[in-house]
């Protein structure tokens, strides 16, 4: 067994797939229309590991989802987290991108991390593992 896709909910699929696309340079992977209001619509970073795709599911006219993201947003907690090998360099990229991001990469003992929004009602933990699995 093995994680494919991993999902975030978005208020806005089309906001969403410009932000993951254009700001953080994923790459979209599908888009496939089901009917008159669900969009099927993945992500895939080119630095990920190959397969693994982000759903962008929308929360529109699913209130439970919008009421869990509303919730997680306003509590200050991430909904996901991406990995990067140099989290003070991402976060200097994603804001020179014009991404919020908050405040600086905190120490973290085994990691050090900090948040940014992607603009559609999440936030997302930006995380540099500090310590080398064995």
């Amino acid at each position: 067994m093995q994680i494919k896709i991993s999902s975030v909910f978005v208020d806005d699929q089309d906001k969403a797939l410009a932000f993951y696309t254009g700001k953080l340079g994923f790459t979209k992977m599908a888009d496939i229309r089901m009917g008159p209001t669900y969009r099927w619509l993945t992500v895939v970073s080119p630095e990920g590991v190959h397969g693994v795709e982000l759903a962008l599911e929308s929360v529109v006219g699913f209130d439970a989802a919008r009421v869990f993201q509303q919730t997680l947003y306003a509590s200050g907690r991430p909904c996901t987290g991406f990995v990067t090998a140099d989290v003070e360099a991402e976060a200097q990229r994603l804001r020179e991108r014009g991404v919020v991001v908050r405040g600086e990469p905190v120490d973290m003992g085994p990691i050090k991390a900090v948040m940014f929004e992607d603009g559609c009602g999440n936030l997302i933990h930006l995380i540099q593992p500090l310590i080398k699995p064995e």
